[in-house]
């Protein structure tokens, strides 16, 4: 089994990020029901407002192909796409468990 850890620093005011997080948060826990490798979807939004980063997910698939078919699958690109003009960073590891 493999964890795919994202975290995500958006770009805007407090209340743009938190419309942003809360559209790409939906978007992505809709996907083990679209994706056929994703066994699970966790997402979080930060509410510490002494921490930088805003959205945090993990994903859980079989094996690091599979991160690679859930990355390209065209529910995730759209997913991910919301985050467009909106992502100051991104930080990711992946690891087997």
């Amino acid at each position: 089994m493999v964890k795919h850890i994202v975290s995500f620093k958006l770009t805007g005011t407090a209340e743009e990020r938190m419309e942003v997080a809360l559209k790409f948060k939906a978007a992505l826990e809709a996907l083990p029901e679209q994706i056929e490798v994703l066994r699970s979807m966790e997402v979080g939004i930060n509410s510490n407002p002494n921490e930088t980063w805003d959205v945090v997910l993990t994903a859980v698939v079989d094996t690091m192909a599979d991160v690679d078919v859930y990355a390209k699958h065209p529910a995730h690109v759209a997913a991910a796409g919301l985050l467009a003009g909106h992502k100051d960073s991104r930080a990711c590891v992946d690891y087997e468990f």
